[in-house]
């Protein structure tokens, strides 16, 4: 038996300068670089989605955490690392958010 799936809550309020949009589309991309590595700051400026990122070390070079409007949106934002130099994008759709219960601590009889 599956978990029912629901949309990851779209976080604090937009950042500033950014407008306030209902973002309940949240994935990850994983991006290998071309030749040239991409500019994560200019990446993030130009694209709304782009929450926070990370320079990895292994199959990828970059990895994104995206909350989008839409699917309009994600398509644009794969089109738009793809148009930057990006050699290799992979977008995985974020299902649910997990995080670690508290642990409940029983004394020792």
């Amino acid at each position: 038996m599956t978990a029912p799936l629901h949309l990851v809550p779209a976080g604090p309020e937009a950042a500033p300068g950014r407008p306030a949009q209902a973002r309940a589309l949240h994935a990850i991309a994983r991006v290998s670089y071309g030749p040239v590595p991409l500019d994560f700051d200019r990446l993030a400026a130009e694209c709304p989605a782009v929450q926070s990122g990370l320079a990895l070390a292994g199959d990828a070079d970059l990895e994104l955490r995206l909350a989008c409007t839409g699917p309009e949106e994600l398509r644009a934002v794969a089109a738009a690392l793809q148009r930057a130099g990006a050699a290799k994008v992979r977008i995985d759709l974020v299902l649910r958010a997990l995080t670690p219960q508290p642990v409940t601590l029983r004394p020792v009889p």
